[in-house]
């Protein structure tokens, strides 16, 4: 199964249904269910505005599952501006940059986080026997 690292806290938001439409500066084909990583990295700003305590989120850690069911592709800073309440970025786009937003449904949270490292991009659980 594939999965995907979020900065914490949108890893978070996204897991708990919150968030339904991940931001990246790429796109990508893939469709279906993937796991939801929570880097080790946590954007202390998002943490204060959607006062979340840094100290109670999971790091590292695979936190949930979801499926992404489509990309839409946004133009500039009107466009994102409009999602905001579905992607909860603080961000806007840097001299309109081209943005992908990747369409999430059906999200959930694991009750217990299981600890793994992150990669860039979505990349393959490997399981060790």
């Amino acid at each position: 199964m594939k999965y995907i690292s979020l900065k914490q806290p949108y890893a978070e938001l996204l897991a708990n249904g919150k968030k339904t439409i991940e931001t990246r500066g790429w796109s990508t084909k893939f469709r279906g269910s993937f796991l939801i990583h929570a880097s080790k990295t946590v954007d202390v700003e998002a943490c204060k505005y959607y006062e979340i305590d840094m100290d109670r989120i999971a790091k590292g850690a695979v936190i949930g599952k979801a499926v992404i069911y489509d990309v839409k592709k946004y133009l500039n800073n009107n466009e994102f501006a409009l999602d905001r309440n579905k992607h909860l970025s603080l961000k806007k786009l840097v001299n309109n940059k081209n943005m992908y937003g990747f369409l999430i449904k059906d999200a959930i949270k694991f009750d217990d986080a299981v600890p793994c490292l992150g990669k860039m991009g979505f990349f393959d659980v490997v399981y060790e026997l």
